[in-house]
C-alpha cells in the first residue's frame, strides 16, 4: 500500500494525495459547463496544479444521479484533446471513463490511471486495462447505474456488500495478470446509497482496508453532505474538506476533490499534527 503503480509514476502513498477534478462536461452535478471545452478544461487543470493537486482526473461524462450515457465519439471528442495536452504537465493523469475504446485511446495518449465508476464491468473494459503493462486502476462500487441508482438505493449494511464487490472485481483483474500495486478502491459515495449508508461507509472505512488496497475517497460536494448540512452544492466547501479529512484519518490515501487549494491546506495541518505527535 506504500506505492501505487501508474503508467509513468510510482506514487508514494505514505502521505495522502489530492486528486483534482477536471470535468469537461455540460452537466456534472457541481460544475457542469464551467470547463466545457478542451481549452477551458486545460486551464482549469493548470489552476488545480498551482493549487497543489498531485493527480488530475479528467472526465467527459457526467455520472450524477439520473444522467444518461454519453456516446463514445462525443466522450472522446471531449476528453482526448485534454489528455494529450495534460500528459505534458508532469503529474499523473487519470481519466474517469467506463468505455473500453475511450480507455484505449487515452492510454495510447499517455494517461496514467483509469478511474471507472463501473469497476470495469462494461464490455471490453477489463481486458483493455489488463493488457496495459502499468496503468493505475480505480475500481469503484456502484449500485445499479447513474440513470437509476438513487431511485432505489441498495438495501442493508453497505460495508460487507461493498467489500465483497470490490474483492470480486479485484480477483478478476488479478486472474488476468494485473499486479496488485496497480489497483486502488473507491467505495462510491452517492452511487446508489442512502445518506445513512454513505456515512456508515465513512465511519467504518477501515473495514475496507483489510486487503491492503489503497482507498480513494470521493466526498467532494456530494448530496449526502448537503443532506446533513442543508447547504446547496455551491456552498459545500467546508463539509467537503471535513469529509476528506475524516476519510484520510480513517485510512484513505487519495481524496478526489473539486476544491484543491482548501483541501491541500487542511491536509497540511493534519500532516503537521501527525509529524509532531
Amino acid at each position: 500500500m506504500a506505492l501505487w503503480q501508474t503508467t509513468r509514476f510510482s506514487l508514494d502513498l505514505t502521505r495522502p494525495l489530492v486528486m483534482g477534478i477536471v470535468n469537461n462536461t455540460p452537466d456534472s452535478f457541481s460544475d457542469g459547463g464551467q470547463h466545457h471545452s478542451p481549452g477551458a478544461a486545460l486551464r482549469h487543470a493548470e489552476k488545480l496544479l498551482k493549487d497543489g493537486a498531485h493527480i488530475l482526473d479528467i472526465g467527459g461524462e457526467s455520472t450524477r444521479p439520473g444522467s444518461p450515457p454519453v456516446p463514445e465519439n462525443e466522450e472522446l471528442q471531449r476528453v482526448l484533446p485534454v489528455v494529450k495536452e495534460a500528459v505534458r504537465l508532469g503529474v499523473p493523469i487519470s481519466v474517469d471513463t467506463n468505455k473500453a475504446a475511450v480507455m484505449q485511446a487515452v492510454l495510447d495518449a499517455g494517461a496514467d490511471i483509469i478511474n471507472d465508476v463501473w469497476a470495469l464491468r462494461q464490455p471490453g473494459a477489463q481486458a483493455t486495462v489488463a493488457a496495459h503493462p502499468r496503468c493505475g486502476i480505480v475500481l469503484m462500487h456502484m449500485h445499479k447505474t447513474p440513470l437509476d441508482m438513487q431511485q432505489t438505493p441498495m438495501a442493508g449494511d453497505p460495508v460487507p456488500q461493498v467489500l465483497d464487490f470490490l474483492q470480486q472485481q479485484t480477483q478478476a483483474l488479478l486472474a488476468q495478470g494485473v499486479d496488485t500495486t496497480r489497483i486502488a478502491w473507491d467505495y462510491g459515495i452517492g452511487f446508489g446509497k442512502s445518506v445513512a449508508q454513505n456515512f456508515a461507509l465513512l465511519a467504518r472505512q477501515q473495514d475496507l482496508l483489510a486487503l491492503d488496497f489503497p482507498l480513494l475517497a470521493g466526498w467532494s460536494r456530494k448530496s449526502a453532505l448537503g443532506h446533513v448540512t442543508g447547504l446547496p452544492v455551491e456552498q459545500r466547501l467546508v463539509p467537503s474538506v471535513a469529509a476528506a479529512l475524516l476519510a484520510v484519518e480513517r485510512g484513505a490515501r487519495i481524496v478526489r476533490v473539486h476544491d484543491v487549494a482548501e483541501t491541500v491546506a487542511a491536509l497540511a495541518v493534519w500532516q503537521a499534527m501527525h509529524d509532531n505527535g
